[in-house]
């Protein structure tokens, strides 16, 4: 069937495959909640991820977001090396960084209430987060957003900075 994925070839073109910055479709795109695409369509790679985590890292310097980050997935193919890319950048960065203990998949919603329960009664050292998710996409597609220190969806003013500094970053 027409729905079948190779995951093999899928999650080779996640590290192998370059996105041209040049390609408007190629570039990061922040939509609903966060940037989707497929390492097949080279609009979800290795260097996406770099490059959004590095404009986070950016983002949380510039806005004094101290605490620690909150990173979870979900079962999609691409969420895994998405991951560890993340986690690479957030590294680097000395971002303190708060995963599942078991490595398990981490919806959304538990990203948010973890954000929320951190952040209750604290006025500095506020925690946020990352969660590697397309959602509802399909199965070749992946996703990655990021929750403020709110716990919900960043705002259009947000995921513009982030977006922007990324595609400078993937440019560069």
């Amino acid at each position: 069937p027409s729905s079948l994925v190779d995951i093999s070839k899928l999650l080779s073109a996640y590290w192998a495959e370059h996105p041209d910055p040049s390609a408007r479709e190629q570039r990061v795109s922040f939509g609903t909640s966060g940037h989707r695409g497929s390492s097949f369509k080279r609009s979800f790679n290795e260097r996406h991820i770099v490059a959004i985590a590095q404009a986070v890292c950016e983002y949380r310097a510039a806005h004094r977001t101290t605490g620690p980050l909150y990173l979870g997935k979900d079962t999609h193919a691409l969420s895994d090396p998405a991951f560890v890319t993340v986690l690479e950048v957030l590294a680097a960065n000395r971002v303190e960084v708060m995963i599942d203990q078991d490595k398990g998949f981490t919806p959304t919603p538990v990203i948010s209430h973890a954000i929320l329960r951190y952040n209750r009664d604290r006025t500095s050292g506020l925690a946020d987060g990352i969660v590697i998710t397309p959602s509802h996409n399909p199965p070749e597609d992946g996703g990655i957003k990021y929750n403020p220190p709110n716990g919900g969806p960043a705002d259009t003013q947000v995921t513009k900075w982030i977006e922007d500094r990324a595609n400078t970053l993937l440019t560069n």
